[in-house]
């Protein structure tokens, strides 16, 4: 199953409190889905950190494919929230699949100790 993208801004907001993850390559934030059936991600790419097009679309589809080969380990419950960072553009494939396996459950893990 594919997930939806979020596509509003006020949906991008974040509490203090949802768990957090950091890797050289992104910031992901996990929260409450809106819509619990229907579990979705944002993706926020700044001109302040890339200032071509080509590089931000670069970044954003570079992001896509490590969601998508991690797909399981998102949880349906949760909305994610990625904030890329400048080192995405540097990245090999392989590596920044790793990053996010670990992010993902780094995330869970924070969750679970949460509850």
């Amino acid at each position: 199953m594919k997930r939806d993208t979020i596509k509003n801004h006020i949906d991008f907001a974040m509490g203090e409190n949802d768990p957090t993850a950091r890797c050289a390559y992104f910031l992901v934030r996990a929260k409450p889905a809106k819509f619990p059936d229907d579990a979705r991600y944002g993706i926020i790419v700044t001109k302040k950190t890339f200032k071509h097009a080509v590089d931000r679309n670069r970044a954003k589809r570079v992001l896509r494919d490590w969601i998508a080969f991690n797909e399981k380990m998102m949880r349906p419950e949760w909305d994610y929230v990625f904030v890329i960072r400048r080192a995405i553009l540097d990245a090999d494939r392989t590596a920044g699949r790793v990053a996010m396996k670990k992010a993902l459950h780094y995330l869970r893990k924070q969750e679970i100790n949460a509850e």
